[in-house]
């Protein structure tokens, strides 16, 4: 995998979200790199790694995760999933143990994204399996229209940056090949952690925007009532991605954790 690094001390694993790449964590690597061992991989099938040898899975994606700090024999390692990210690191905590990481923040994301008759907690507009194939049979086709669409559910209308970030992130999204975007949607789409939460021997922070357009505050909270050692943290003024929204109250975050996970 590509692998934006920087930086020494306690390492932080940032896990991008779905059609991005590690570079959506500019705003920490720049707070934090005097601060921390900061290592932001592209996750196969995005960014510079693309789809370069690695399974176009969740489980492909937290195996190489899971070798990446194995190779850098890095311990005490405070993860960071955003999104498709929390997905990956989910599976790398099932697949893989807990034995290298000393805490997890789950960034606005769900256990389980599609939901049915006993699961209302996927996303608000109540995905399910036959929506989801629709979207994945037409998500090659409409890219341009699919990359606009995921940012538009992306950010909070309250957002500073505005415009410009919305801009740039659909520029980078665009970038992103739509038959491994569509590959690894249908992997996301298939993966259920809910009874993987109990299990987790971490300290676990659900951090959500409260403007998200994407997740209930409900899936934070009801995350946090699974995991032995869950809580809970909402940024006011952002929606699917508070690390853009409100860098500086996320790093602030960051920094407490990386002291006290």
């Amino acid at each position: 995998m590509h692998v934006r690094e920087a930086g020494s001390g306690p390492p932080i694993l940032f896990l991008h979200g779905f059609t991005c790449h590690g570079g959506f964590f500019a705003p920490q690597f720049e707070a934090l790199f005097a601060e921390a061992h900061l290592l932001a991989p592209d996750l196969p099938g995005h960014g510079l790694t693309g789809g370069s040898g690695h399974p176009l899975t969740i489980e492909g994606a937290a195996d190489a995760c899971a070798a990446l700090l194995e190779e850098r024999r890095l311990g005490g390692v405070l993860v960071v999933g955003w999104s498709m990210g929390a997905a990956v690191a989910y599976a790398m905590i099932a697949r893989h143990g807990t034995k290298r990481l000393a805490g997890l923040v789950v960034e606005d994301m769900t256990p389980r994204v599609l939901s049915d008759a006993a699961w209302t907690l996927g996303t608000r507009d109540g995905l399910d399996a036959t929506r989801n194939a629709a979207i994945l049979s037409g998500m090659a086709a409409r890219w341009p229209e699919t990359a606009q669409a995921i940012v538009n559910g992306a950010f909070s209308a309250e957002t500073p940056q505005g415009e410009a970030l919305r801009k740039w992130a659909v520029g980078e999204i665009m970038q992103a090949d739509p038959l491994a975007m569509t590959e690894i949607w249908a992997s996301l789409t298939q993966q259920d952690f809910r009874a993987l939460l109990p299990q987790i021997d971490i300290p676990v922070t659900l951090a959500y925007g409260a403007n998200s357009r994407l997740y209930d505050a409900g899936v934070a909270h009801w995350q946090a009532q699974q995991i032995p050692r869950g809580r809970v943290v909402c940024f006011a003024h952002s929606g699917h991605a508070p690390h853009l929204e409100e860098p500086q109250a996320f790093n602030a975050l960051l920094r407490l954790l990386r002291r006290d996970p």
